[in-house]
């Protein structure tokens, strides 16, 4: 038996001349080596294919008929690049040639599908490609005598792999040869062995890019790692050569898959900003490819209304994926030969369209015209006109159907894809409902309705606007929805999910985060993580003990440490000195970092700490901007009221001018390496050059996932991240990640049911009746509203919100959280079945109008008790350093068990009590010598120290704080070490810690002695 990599060449070749592969054997004798061309090739399936054109070319050039045609054909290539002329061929001096036929979308045009079967393709091996050499390459694949695929083979038996392949590629092919020009000849190069593949389309020697080309260890669309399944049948790898390149596949990534490139980016040389157009080849990744084609095949064999959800993790090349959907889909013909859809719509839930994903789809236009892109320069009457127009693929925010949906065209007899792009618990909201109104077929709905309520027709107004507000729950037969996500919720599972025998749901295809990590297409963003325990003790600075409500008093307490100037003061030189040792040696000193805060304000005064640790070091190697909404008030170091926008703050380093939001991503890329951020950027960021993140927020669950995904992005130079945690602990973070490591399975569906229970909870509390309800919904539901039916509803609803203000605080906050229980469970479960229940319908329309007059109701403090602590204890401590390891199996999740929200603590508890409590959770590790010096040393600053009081007194903030305190303060010091050396030892040998409490008591002492 032979087992050599001739053999391996042999069954590849085998397979391909088979019936079932769609090739002939090549001609290598046609084939001409300067030109790159088997020019006979192509004038054969020309003469076969478009005979008439040939006469006339003949009768026209005569024997210079195949030259001029050649030229004719490099000409063009030259011009617009050979996926070009591939797809709509060319013109010569007036006569048009086709240089190949793609297979049509319906069975009805017998004479198309002649002129596919005349392609002609071909496989050759050890194919001889250059004059210049006697160099081959095992095997190449032509279409009509032009060589598209190149393969270099190895056999692992023989001591080689897909690694030699590579390196084959790398060193022994000149990249300046002819025939490896872009986008001239060759489209596609592939390296494969017995096990692996990789795959590229540009050969740039040793800067080569190659790409993994394997199905996954699990197999395509399933769970699993990097690598392939085993295959009893025969290779591992033999899916390259059956599923992609066999003829048909081979002919139909040329036609809908394969995409020419040219992205314009700005880079930064010399100081300078410049353009730079880069042009590149997109050839699928397996994975893409896969579940494209297995999603059109299940709508070809299904027709539409399916729910489809796609778990793609971050690194998955998702854009490409959804535009290669959209495209096929918007092509799509049944059995029937007639479209599936009338149109696709890509729908993100960012009020800002995503501008990756909309210049990704549009740039796949191969037929303009064809993508309408509803983006921030056009309204809802736009989208309202495109879906009327039946535009084959629309683009646009999930925000803008609520304004158009009751002015769309009758949809009956229309179907519509719908591709949700990071489908998450805004497809459970009332835009996502307006969207499925607009869309649905509502007069087989109604007849739906007619049968099971046996009603007959009436003209009762409040009835049928009741009825139709009801018509878009569940799943419709004219509606598909293709849903991707990384990180799929509970809600996301069973709304788009398939059901499984077990009652469980998983998603249709998965491309796991582990699969991505390695394959090297997103970083593993927990191996160099820290996390760091803030111990502390508040201390109460009153002799008073009053009672205040407890949920609201341990969020002030934790607040005032949180904003405490000494603990950010602390966490602020760990995170500087960590990026200064650390972060910007990294990726060839481009690194950047991020500062995740709990709130505005948090990150507003890290902003002014970093500011003034920057200046006071006098570092030049550290620039920050900061990200926030809105405005947000606080006191400057002279108790006077400051209001700071992101504007007003972040200012270009040239002339000092204002940086807008929008233009904050590309100023971050290219003058600053540090980003502070407050809720905003902690998702949809893309910034390959962010390797460090510095937390100092509780993150749960997907918001961690989603947060600390923003540093796997890969780029040149970036072998890892870091982040530091100042909050979160290690098996926290562990427990958020697993359920999306591999793939996320719901285990059962949502007791429907259980939203009654919430309805009772609600009227629990006695503060509205049915006799509410039907007075609001009556005028609610009127067809034509009058000049007093806002004020009726609002004179309804009042004596309600009296009752609700008569409730004490820890009830006020459990009834609005018991409404928005019930107001979000019940968006929830009616996109998962249509029940028709009326009275549910009405109740939930009513309390979605009373929890929006409730809610500015709530929340507001009463009560003040900052002014009464003190931090009399602080301790940072690092509990963990190194990998955080995630276990390779599928997560089970599940739904709540009822509906209803979390309980509160009712009481009100002594201020002595909740500190105690505080005290008790963060404090429980000091020791003597953790004592915070802090008072202590501002005592002894402070109390009858007539001389510095006379300093203070006589001389500015600034004088005082840098020239006059710091020999004062190391007098103090010395002398409290001398009195309490194992207290004070710490001070002295951490230069930082000494720094950072000197400039904390300069600032209060000169305060306080100025008085």
């Amino acid at each position: 038996m032979r087992d050599d990599e001739k053999q391996f060449e042999q069954d590849i070749e085998t397979y391909l001349l088979s019936a079932e592969g769609g090739y002939k054997k090549g001609n290598k004798k046609g084939y001409d080596l300067d030109k790159a061309i088997n020019i006979s090739t192509l004038v054969k399936f020309i003469k076969a294919s478009q005979s008439k054109e040939w006469e006339r070319q003949v009768k026209r050039d005569g024997d210079e008929s195949e030259k001029r045609l050649y030229l004719c054909l490099q000409d063009n290539i030259e011009d617009v690049g050979l996926i070009h002329v591939l797809r709509y061929g060319i013109k010569d001096r007036g006569i048009s040639f086709k240089i190949c036929y793609f297979e049509p979308e319906t069975t009805l045009n017998d004479t198309v599908m002649e002129k596919y079967k005349s392609n002609i393709v071909e496989v050759t091996r050890q194919f001889r490609y250059s004059s210049q050499n006697r160099n081959t390459i095992d095997m190449v694949l032509s279409l009509n005598g032009i060589p598209i695929v190149a393969i270099e083979l190895k056999n692992n038996l023989k001591g080689q792999n897909v690694n030699n392949a590579k390196t084959q590629w790398i060193n022994d092919r000149n990249p300046a040869d002819f025939i490896f020009k872009l986008n001239n000849r060759f489209l596609v190069y592939f390296a494969i062995d017995l096990f692996e593949a990789a795959m590229f389309t540009q050969l740039k020697g040793k800067s080569t890019y190659f790409l993994p080309f394997n199905q996954g260890s699990g197999g395509a669309g399933n769970v699993g790692g990097a690598g392939n399944p085993q295959n009893e049948d025969g290779y591992v790898t033999d899916y390259v050569w059956k599923n992609v390149l066999q003829k048909d596949s081979l002919l139909s990534l040329i036609q809908r898959y394969i995409h020419f490139d040219i992205c314009t980016e700005t880079i930064k040389e010399n100081g300078k900003r410049s353009k730079k157009i880069s042009k590149k080849i997109i050839f699928p990744r397996y994975h893409q490819l896969d579940v494209v084609n297995k999603l059109t095949d299940d709508v070809r064999k299904n027709g539409s209304g399916k729910n489809y959800l796609i778990q793609h993790s971050a690194g998955s090349g998702k854009s490409n994926s959804i535009a290669w959907l959209a495209y096929r889909l918007s092509n799509l013909h049944g059995s029937n030969n007639e479209p599936v859809f009338s149109s696709v719509i890509v729908v993100t839930d960012r009020r800002v369209l995503d501008s990756q994903l909309q210049q990704t789809i549009s740039g796949f236009d191969h037929t303009k015209g064809t993508v309408e892109v509803i983006d921030r320069t056009k309204n809802s009457s736009h989208l309202r006109d495109a879906i009327n127009e039946g535009k084959k693929i629309i683009i646009a925010t999930l925000q803008k159907f609520p304004r158009i949906y009751e002015e769309l065209d009758n949809t009956t007899n229309k179907n519509f894809a719908i591709i949700v792009d990071e489908a998450h618990s805004s497809q459970t909201g009332r835009s996502a409902e307006k969207l499925k109104a607009g869309l649905i077929n509502t007069e087989q709905i109604l007849k739906e309705y007619a049968e099971i309520e046996q009603a007959e027709e009436n003209d009762n107004d409040a009835e049928e606007l009741l009825i139709r507000e009801m018509l878009s729950h569940g799943k419709h037969d004219n509606l598909s929805f293709f849903a991707f996500t990384a990180t799929p919720k509970e809600k996301t599972l069973e709304i788009f999910g398939e059901k499984q025998w077990d009652g469980s749901f998983k998603a249709f295809h998965t491309y796991s985060m582990k699969q991505a990590i390695e394959e090297g297409f997103i970083l593993d963003v927990l191996k160099n993580y820290m996390t760091y325990k803030t111990c502390y003790k508040i201390a109460k600075n009153t002799p008073d003990n009053p009672e205040v409500p407890a949920s609201k008093a341990v969020k002030t307490v934790k607040r005032f440490q949180e904003l405490h100037p000494y603990n950010l003061n602390q966490k602020t030189a760990i995170m500087i000195e960590q990026f200064r040792d650390v972060t910007k040696n990294k990726i060839g000193g481009n690194a950047k970092a991020m500062v995740v805060t709990s709130s505005r304000l948090h990150a507003v005064r890290y902003y002014h700490e970093f500011k003034k640790y920057i200046e006071k070091n006098k570092y030049t190697d550290l620039d920050i901007l900061i990200a926030f909404s809105g405005v947000v008030e606080d006191e400057n170091e002279n108790k006077e009221k400051v209001s700071y926008t992101e504007p007003s703050l972040n200012r270009r380093k040239e002339d000092n001018s204002p940086i807008s939001e929008s233009q904050l991503p590309e100023e971050f890329k290219h003058d600053f390496n540090c980003l502070i951020v407050a809720e905003k950027y902690q998702t949809g960021f893309d910034e390959p050059l962010l390797h460090t993140m510095f937390i100092d927020k509780k993150l749960d669950g997907l918001k961690a996932v989603q947060t600390l995904s923003r540093l796997n992005r890969t780029c040149k130079g970036k072998n890892d991240t870091f982040i530091l945690d100042f909050v979160n602990n290690a098996e926290d973070i562990k427990n958020a990640f697993e359920p999306f490591y591999e793939a996320t399975v719901l285990e059962e569906g949502i007791d429907v049911n259980l939203i009654y229970k919430t309805q009772n909870a609600l009227r629990a509390f006695n503060l509205y009746n049915e006799t509410d309800i039907n007075k609001l919904t009556t005028i609610l539901y009127k067809k034509k509203q009058s000049k007093t039916d806002l004020g009726k509803m609002s004179s309804i609803l009042q004596p309600i919100e009296k009752r609700f203000n008569e409730l004490n605080d820890d009830d006020k906050q459990k009834f609005n959280m018991t409404i928005r229980s019930f107001n979000k469970w019940y968006e929830y479960i009616t996109h998962i079945i249509r029940m028709f229940d009326k009275d549910l319908q009405k109740e939930f329309d009513f309390t979605s109008y009373l929890a929006n007059l409730l809610k500015n109701e709530t929340g507001t403090v009463t009560f003040n008790i900052e002014d009464t602590l003190e931090l009399e204890f602080y301790k940072l401590e690092e509990t963990f350093k190194g990998s955080i390891s995630l276990a390779p199996q599928n997560s089970t999740v599940a739904h709540p068990k009822n509906l209803l929200a979390g309980t509160l603590t009712a009481d009100d508890e002594l201020l002595d009590n909740i500190i105690q409590k505080i005290n008790d959770k963060f404090g429980s590790n000091f020791t003597s010598s953790d004592k915070v010096i802090i008072e202590t040393l501002y005592k002894r600053a402070v109390i009858n120290n007539k001389k510095l009081k006379s300093y203070a007194k006589n001389n500015d903030a600034e004088v005082y704080q840098e020239s006059i305190f710091p020999e004062m303060f190391k007098k103090i010091a010395q002398q409290c070490y001398i009195e309490q050396m194992e207290s004070f030892s710490k001070l002295f040998e951490n230069k930082i810690f000494y720094n950072v409490i000197m400039e904390e008591v300069a600032k209060e002492s000169y305060k306080s002695l100025r008085k």
